[in-house]
């Protein structure tokens, strides 16, 4: 090795702790990794409620399930909602009704999950690769941000990342570590319970591929083709989705509705959608364009490093790395091929890249290449940090705008984010770059959720808009939202009508059907956006309540436009009383 490679900063030297191999040193890597991934990850934890766009819908389903005890088919604002089976939904309302409160309970299933994928990361690479090259792979993962960020919000991404390694976890402990059976058909039930999570749980399975493929042209394998565990193992599959499945289809029997809903969830949101997508278009290059080079940092800026490495690795026919790198290409291809993508559907493929990164870790993190790129990452953070500090410092008018539209005075956070980012580049400085970069990433999320996060609460939760709708409906009977904003059920204090989830692509059909039922009784109003106020109720008493999710927002009374009221169906109204929030 040369003596570039061997000046590595003495404590990450002391941190990884190089020969060391004691059961207690396994047990002390357990904790610097609890410990890290609870610092980045906690900061903020009960400090906001759910934002859109995704969290306020999922609590909200959560917190219904809780309210009628009908955990197989999720509603939102009293409406089917088939976009995605109910497991996540399972948690949340657990973890609500365990914390005894929505603020905490709402953000533990990521928490979790991102805590559990470390561990499976660790444990993993441990038995593959050694104790050194197992925590430097999991604090890698730990510190490319796509990965702590999820883990941070209530999304089903964090979750199905977790039980996604988890699968990749017991395919791999038998196929390439085991023989381990009982590991095997474990694989096979976790990706059993990913697809009741959301209906792309199936990717670890797809790991099997370049294990069959090199199997089959003699690159070593510990267990070789799984024959007849692999009937065993889709059986057991199978067995974890029927745990939701069968008792919905013999409700769907019943028809109406609820067959419907069968019918939406296994048909039109899993292969119309994949084949067919309807929003979140994107070119296919958009991963390794958008996301990739950037939300996957630092990780992702090893690669000239790591690339030699890798094709040496391939060369002399290392299964392991070839099995990882090629799954990790599969998801790529996988989501890039649909039009629809979001930059979340490729993380549960971070953990699997950071294992056939960790191998050469150690000798990495060491070198001064990479040291000086995890610095200069982490100067890049805190130079950005000056940059804006000092910008609306010099345009007052643009600082006041932000605070008016975001609660926040920008200066001062992000001056205080500028110096303590700065003080721990000094004090770190090129030699220990990757703790420079642990520090200042672990200083920013701590601002984030201990100062930013509440600030813009009142404003990203929807409860601003909800107080300006209560103070102005205050004395009408009743009330209903048009293109309804699940925040806004969720922070509503009062009981209302919506007409619909999601109906943004027949929203002319939504704005006349809320006219049809508007024109039924003088004492109701509407909340509704200003697209729709210009479509149907043009006539009618508006009041301005401003701008809110980038629409303009109204509440209307009155006489709505005559041809809406004619062709809308006041039948399609949903009554709805908001949860009792814990």
């Amino acid at each position: 090795m040369s003596g570039a490679m061997r000046a590595g900063s003495g404590l990450l030297e002391r941190l990884l702790r190089p020969g060391s191999a004691a059961p207690s040193d396994t047990r002390l890597d357990v904790a610097i990794l609890v410990a890290t991934a609870l610092l980045l990850v906690v900061p903020g934890l009960g400090l906001r409620d759910p934002w859109a766009p995704d969290e306020p819908r999922f609590v909200l389903i959560a917190l219904d399930m809780l309210r009628s005890g009908d955990w197989l088919v999720p509603r939102v604002g009293g409406d089917l909602y088939a976009d995605k089976p109910p497991l996540f939904f399972w948690l949340l309302a657990a973890a609500i009704g365990l914390a005894g409160t929505m603020r905490v309970g709402f953000l533990l299933p990521s928490l979790l999950a991102g805590l559990g994928t470390t561990l499976l990361v660790y444990d993993l690479l441990r038995r593959a690769r050694g104790r050194e090259v197992a925590l430097a792979g999991a604090l890698l993962l730990l510190l490319t941000f796509q990965f702590t960020w999820q883990a941070r919000h209530a999304q089903i991404d964090a979750v199905l990342c977790f039980l996604t390694t988890l699968g990749l976890y017991g395919l791999l402990r038998h196929t390439l570590l085991g023989p381990a059976p009982c590991w095997f058909l474990c694989g096979w039930f976790a990706a059993g319970l990913g697809v009741i999570t959301k209906g792309v749980g199936f990717l670890p399975l797809l790991a099997l591929v370049p294990v069959a493929i090199l199997v089959r042209r003699g690159w070593p394998a510990a267990a070789g083709r799984p024959g007849a565990l692999g009937l065993a193992g889709a059986g057991v599959m199978l067995l974890a989705i029927g745990l939701w499945f069968v008792p919905m289809m013999l409700r769907a029997s019943a028809g109406g509705e609820l067959a419907a809903y069968r019918n939406e969830i296994l048909f039109h949101q899993t292969v119309t959608r994949y084949a067919d997508a309807w929003h979140h278009h994107k070119p296919p290059w958009y991963y390794l364009t958008n996301v990739v080079p950037l939300l996957w940092l630092p990780l992702i800026a090893l690669l000239p490093w790591l690339w030699p490495r890798w094709r040496a690795a391939l060369r002399s026919r290392d299964t392991w790395t070839a099995v990882l790198l090629g799954w990790v290409v599969i998801v790529l291809v996988f989501f890039s091929a649909s039009a629809g993508k979001r930059s979340v559907y490729v993380l549960p493929a971070l953990p699997a890249l950071a294992m056939a990164a960790a191998p050469w870790l150690p000798e990495l993190l060491r070198a001064r290449g990479p040291r000086r790129v995890a610095f200069g990452l982490a100067a890049v953070l805190v130079t950005v940090m000056a940059a804006a500090a000092a910008y609306f410092a010099l345009a007052p008018a643009q600082a006041a705008n932000m605070e008016r539209l975001y609660g926040v005075a920008p200066v001062l956070p992000l001056s205080v984010a500028a110096v303590l980012g700065a003080a721990w580049l000094l004090a770190l400085r090129v030699r220990d770059g990757w703790l420079a970069y642990l520090a200042v990433f672990a200083t920013y999320l701590m601002l984030v959720g201990l100062v930013l996060f509440p600030r813009l609460d009142p404003i990203r939760s929807g409860r601003h808009m909800v107080e300006r709708m209560e103070q102005a409906s205050a004395g009408i009977d009743e009330l209903g939202l048009v293109a309804a904003r699940e925040q806004y059920l969720l922070e509503l204090r009062r009981p209302s009508v919506n007409f619909g989830h999601a109906r943004w692509r027949e929203w002319r059909d939504e704005a006349a059907d809320a006219a049809a039922w508007l024109a039924q009784r003088p004492e109701r109003a509407l909340l509704v956006p200003d697209h729709v106020r210009a479509e149907c109720f043009g006539k009618a008493s508006s009041v301005e309540l401003g701008r809110a999710n980038r629409e303009s927002w109204f509440l209307v009374s009155g006489a709505a436009d005559e041809a809406c009221v004619a062709r809308g169906d006041p039948g399609r109204a949903i009554p709805y009383s908001p949860p009792m929030l814990p």
